[in-house]
């Protein structure tokens, strides 16, 4: 059984970082194009950050030159760094593995940027 989990989530002031984390079990992610979608209360799912499994990556426009995607297949881990955080930014978010006609999900970690 494949699962993801995503952790690093929390509280954090305008202008801070949060650091996210997808540990996934039940398979090898090396295979993968991995992402990080997020869902905003009364909004839809949008793709923040996706690597491919050749490493090349594609940001949003809004969190390009602030987040950055990173892979470790080693430890079958998927990051996504996220410096100068707006309240914008507050949302669940979500890890995705893709491959061919395959998805699976996380259950989201929660960011919250306030003051």
């Amino acid at each position: 059984q494949v699962q993801l989990v995503e952790s690093g989530g929390g509280l954090v002031q305008p202008g801070g970082s949060l650091r996210l984390s997808c540990a996934t079990s039940g398979t090898t992610i090396s295979r993968y194009a991995m992402a990080w979608y997020r869902q905003a209360p009364g909004k839809e799912r949008d793709m923040v950050a996706s690597i491919t499994s050749g490493g090349s990556t594609n940001y949003a426009g809004s969190v390009k030159g602030r987040f950055t995607i990173s892979r470790d297949n080693a430890k079958n881990t998927v990051y996504l760094q996220m410096n100068s955080l707006k309240p914008e930014d507050t949302a669940v978010y979500y890890c995705n593995a893709h491959w061919v006609v395959v998805d699976y999900w996380g259950q989201g970690t929660q960011v919250t940027v306030s003051s």
